[in-house]
């Protein structure tokens, strides 16, 4: 997909009414042959409990390794926003996203993060990479401290 197939970037665009209509629009690397990380942060991520049907909250940190395509941002804020009504345990919603992403951009390396708020006292974290990390890449830490009240 090239930027002038990308529907949903500078205009009015609805929340999809779940994961699996959503759409995960990727543009052309501008940098395909020099490897460099890209991070998005979700900290204010929500789904809901498939049991309880209460809401879950997390905060995903995304780093990957773009090969031909990038995400397109607004196309994955919509597509996280289509969790908030979904139902999926911490384990579903978090690899779902990796594979998403994987799928649409196909990147040379791929690292999320789920640090889920507790419930019930216990936090979940979900934790996903896809093989190694090209060689001598920088890749800083995720920056989300063990839970005491994360924020």
């Amino acid at each position: 997909m090239n930027e002038e197939q990308l529907t949903q970037l500078g205009g009015t665009s609805d929340l999809p009414e779940s994961p699996e209509a959503a759409v995960l629009e990727c543009a052309a690397n501008p940098h395909p042959g020099t490897p460099y990380l890209i991070r998005f942060t979700a900290p204010e991520f929500t789904s809901v409990c498939p049991v309880t049907g209460q809401p879950d909250f997390a905060h995903l940190v995304i780093d990957y390794v773009p090969d031909a395509m990038i995400v397109e941002s607004k196309s994955l804020k919509l597509y996280l926003g289509s969790f908030r009504n979904h139902a999926g345990f911490h384990e579903k919603c978090t690899l779902d996203i990796a594979q998403k992403i994987n799928a649409a951009a196909e990147p040379k390396w791929l690292r999320i993060g789920g640090y889920w708020y507790p419930r019930g006292g216990i936090p979940i974290d979900v934790f996903h990479q896809t093989g190694e990390p090209p060689k001598g890449l920088w890749i800083p830490d995720q920056g989300v401290a063990p839970y005491r009240g994360r924020g």
